[in-house]
Order: C-alpha cells, then sequence, then structure tokens
C-alpha cells in the first residue's frame, strides 16, 4: 500500500491497481483521472469512519472505472455509461484471474453507483462508491469529512477551479449521443442544462399512449 498524507487512506500498490491506474489514466481525461483517485480517497475515509469491512483494492477498480464510460472509446456505446464502465472493469479483472464473486462486487458497484436508494443496502464497495462519487461531484454528505480531510485529499488530486461546469461538460458529451440511455436517472439533467432542444422521457405519457387498449 502506497502512503498519501492523507490520514487512512493508502493506495493499492499491487500488479493490479498499478496497471488499473494505468488504463485509466491513458484512456480518461486528466479531469476524470483525478475525480476518480478523489473517490477512492472519499470512498476509504467513509469506509473507516462507518468501520465498514471493505477490500481497498477492490474499491480502488471501480473507483478508477466508474466513469470510464464517459471517455470518448465509449462515444458510439447504446448503453448506459455506468453499464460501460463496469463492463470495463468486468473485462479487466478476468484478465488478472480474480474470483468471480470479487468482479461481482466491482460490477455491481460502477453499475449502480448513480442510483440513489439502492447501494447502500448492498456490499460494503457499492454502498463507499456511492457515498464517494456523490461527494466529490455534487457535495453530498460533505459535512460529514472534517476540513482536514477535505484539504488533504484535494491537495492531494486538486479540484480544477472550474470543476463544477467541467464535470457537467464531461457528463454531456459522454452522453449526449445516447439520449435513451438517461431515461429514469438524473443522467437526464445534463443533456437538459446543456441542450435546450432536449426533451425528457415521461414515464405517464408512456403509459397513456401504450398499445394497451384500457
Amino acid at each position: 500500500m502506497l502512503a498519501t498524507g492523507i490520514p487512512g487512506v493508502r493506495i493499492p500498490d499491487s500488479t493490479l491497481a498499478r496497471e488499473a491506474t494505468e488504463l485509466v489514466r491513458d484512456t480518461e481525461s486528466e479531469l476524470l483521472f483525478k475525480h476518480s483517485m478523489r473517490v477512492y480517497a472519499w470512498g476509504a475515509l467513509a469506509g473507516r469512519r462507518k468501520n465498514l469491512a471493505f477490500d481497498p483494492e477492490l474499491l480502488y477498480v471501480g473507483a478508477m472505472f466508474h466513469d470510464i464510460g464517459l471517455a470518448a472509446h465509449y462515444r458510439k456505446s447504446p448503453l448506459r455509461f455506468e453499464v460501460d464502465g463496469a463492463n470495463a472493469a468486468r473485462d479487466f479483472l478476468r484478465t488478472h484471474a480474480i474470483a468471480e464473486h470479487d468482479i461481482e462486487k466491482v460490477w455491481s458497484a460502477v453499475a449502480f453507483h448513480t442510483t440513489p436508494g439502492i447501494p447502500q443496502f448492498m456490499h460494503a464497495e457499492a454502498a463507499l462508491l456511492h457515498v464517494a462519487a456523490g461527494m466529490d461531484v455534487a457535495g453530498r454528505a460533505y459535512e460529514e469529512f472534517t476540513d482536514e480531510e477535505r484539504e488533504a485529499v484535494t491537495a492531494a488530486w486538486p479540484r480544477e477551479d472550474n470543476f463544477k461546469h467541467a464535470i457537467i461538460d464531461a457528463f454531456y458529451e459522454g452522453l449526449k449521443h445516447r439520449p435513451d440511455s438517461t431515461f429514469g436517472t438524473f443522467n437526464d439533467d445534463f443533456l437538459a442544462f446543456k441542450d435546450p432542444a432536449f426533451r425528457r422521457g415521461d414515464m405517464c405519457s408512456i403509459i397513456l399512449h401504450s398499445a394497451w387498449a384500457h
């Protein structure tokens, strides 16, 4: 484990972790990569505070891959970007002979990381990835971290001055070609914010205009 200068946060120093870092760094923008590193740190800190038993290596891989579906490599994918990330993590882990039950943990953690109300009832890696991603993007659970923790994490992996708008842009660029994948999620907010012509799906209209007579 590599020291970070952040009490309670160490980076896994295995071949698996190093290769995950290299792959993601080569695929994602610098903004998304630093975001992913902070997500791991928030997750590790939350796990320690909540006294959750989690596998740091699995959490790290989940953090590395959780937003890779927004990268340019996936600009033709019709899937939800979370599923692209989960599939990429699964394929990567299988090349390292990781046990299938551990692969399933990472897959579900990445796939559900933007879905409120579910991950906290799953395994620790899913719960922590959800909390950590929400913390870094939207400031959810911000007050649960100390001033010292926030300062240490952002000193290690700084947030850009324009991070708020830049992360919105990153979501928009990763989603604008697959608007149907945002139905039923908050991801359609990014499209609505950036594109005045975007029209959200409406479940009530879908029900009322379905093929059923009654």
